[in-house]
């Protein structure tokens, strides 16, 4: 008896030969759309008064990331069937002004957050203080992670994104140790490498944060999703 013929396009190889394809040009698609705001912070230098700036800077970043999970999420395995420029665009459309909706004001917060802790010797807080507003920006960073991933696979208004982040930082406490671990991977790689490390392996990063997010998505398709 022969052995059952295996398609073009469907075996492990193909597969991981999709991914990375996949992959690259999901990085390159993001690295594009958020260049002018990469390309500002080029120019900016270290100095804490210029986080405002940074701050604008990074704004095409949120609809960047939002347009590259969409593609991820959409991906197709197939070699011979690939579209992920497609995706991405698709995502774009969808999501870019949703993903804004959050950006812009976590991106605000994290901003003011930043600026008084750099600042914080003028501000004669006690030390605790500190602390605290570092707890608070890492809990916020790990609620954007989640809003990230909700805003750009589901249709909801930007409050319930809201909720429903916050909802799962408990709810779900593997994916936001998932989400923490890749933040605390990207701030190494960016103290120990180089700042530009986080934007150059986005892709790789954000598929992460869609796999450790897989139960977070399937409750919100079973529990708030029609």
């Amino acid at each position: 008896m022969s052995a059952p013929s295996v398609s073009f396009g469907v075996g492990s190889l193909s597969r991981a030969a999709a991914l990375i394809h996949t992959l690259l040009t999901v990085e390159a698609l993001l690295l594009a759309a958020a260049s002018p705001g990469l390309a500002g912070l080029l120019l900016l230098g270290p100095d804490p008064t210029n986080l405002p700036l940074a701050a604008v800077c990074l704004l095409p970043l949120g609809p960047a990331a939002s347009a590259a999970v969409y593609a991820l999420h959409h991906r197709d395995r197939d070699l011979t069937d690939l579209h992920p420029a497609r995706a991405y665009g698709r995502g774009w459309r969808l999501n870019a002004l949703p993903a804004l909706r959050l950006w812009a004001p976590l991106l605000a917060w994290l901003t003011v957050i930043a600026f008084t802790l750099t600042h914080f010797s003028a501000t004669g807080l006690p030390g605790w203080w500190a602390v605290l507003l570092g707890v608070i920006g890492a809990g916020s960073l790990l609620w954007g992670a989640h809003a990230l991933v909700l805003t750009s696979l589901f249709s909801f208004r930007t409050r319930d994104t809201a909720r429903l982040a916050a909802y799962f930082l408990f709810r779900h406490g593997r994916a936001t140790l998932a989400a923490g671990s890749l933040l605390v991977l990207a701030a190494a790689g960016t103290a120990l490498l180089t700042e530009a490390l986080p934007a150059l392996l986005a892709a790789p990063l954000l598929l992460s944060l869609l796999h450790g997010s897989r139960a977070l998505i399937a409750e919100t398709e079973r529990d708030f999703t029609v």
